[in-house]
């Protein structure tokens, strides 16, 4: 689940922008001051292993990452669709999986709309064949999210986006713990903690 990033201030330091697709996932990487937002890598998407989203992980550890923003792609009136809740559950998986790894670094949704087609049109601008643009689109579009995340923070003076937050362990109270016979009813133990206690 997403929550608005709280305001008054951002982490500072390397940010890690990411475009997430059903094939492939572009990431992009920022200078330490987060002035430039750069096309870093183009990664094949793996939803059965997820091995793309054990990359990135590795990758915010190594450089000290202090952010990712994930795009999220909206319509043009602002609704979310199919895709949407892709790059949503993306976020939550790269999420688990920084903090898997001992990783306090949080992860953003920021709205990308029309990130896709900016990136093709500067590549093309940039003289490469349309026939070139697949190996590289989707970093360069993750470089948009990135760049667009890090200017909207400047600008504002604080954080961007929606924070994605994992839910909590859900944790049994009467684990570790023995019950205690219920008075009037010998032997019998009292009823499960859990016993009418929403989750």
């Amino acid at each position: 689940m997403a929550t608005p990033a709280a305001a008054g201030g951002y982490p500072q330091g390397v940010k890690l922008g990411v475009d997430v697709g059903t094939v492939r996932v572009g990431v992009a990487v920022c200078d330490r001051d987060s002035i430039l937002a750069t096309p870093y890598k183009t990664l094949d998407r793996n939803a059965k292993r997820n091995s793309d989203v054990k990359v990135i992980a590795r990758l915010a550890g190594d450089l000290g990452a202090v952010q990712v923003f994930v795009g999220l792609p909206r319509t043009l009136k602002g609704e979310e669709h199919a895709s949407a809740r892709m790059a949503t559950d993306y976020a939550e998986l790269l999420a688990a999986e920084l903090a898997g790894r001992g990783l306090d670094v949080p992860v953003n949704l920021v709205d990308e709309r029309l990130s896709s087609v900016t990136a093709h049109r500067s590549l093309h601008e940039a003289g490469m064949s349309s026939r070139n643009h697949r190996k590289v689109v989707d970093q360069v579009a993750a470089a948009g999210i990135l760049q667009h995340a890090i200017d909207m923070q400047k600008a504002r003076g604080a954080d961007v986006g929606s924070r994605v937050t994992l839910p909590a362990p859900s944790v049994d109270p009467g684990v570790d713990e023995v019950d205690e016979p219920v008075p009037g009813t010998p032997g019998d133990t009292a009823q499960s903690s859990d016993n009418g206690r929403q989750q």
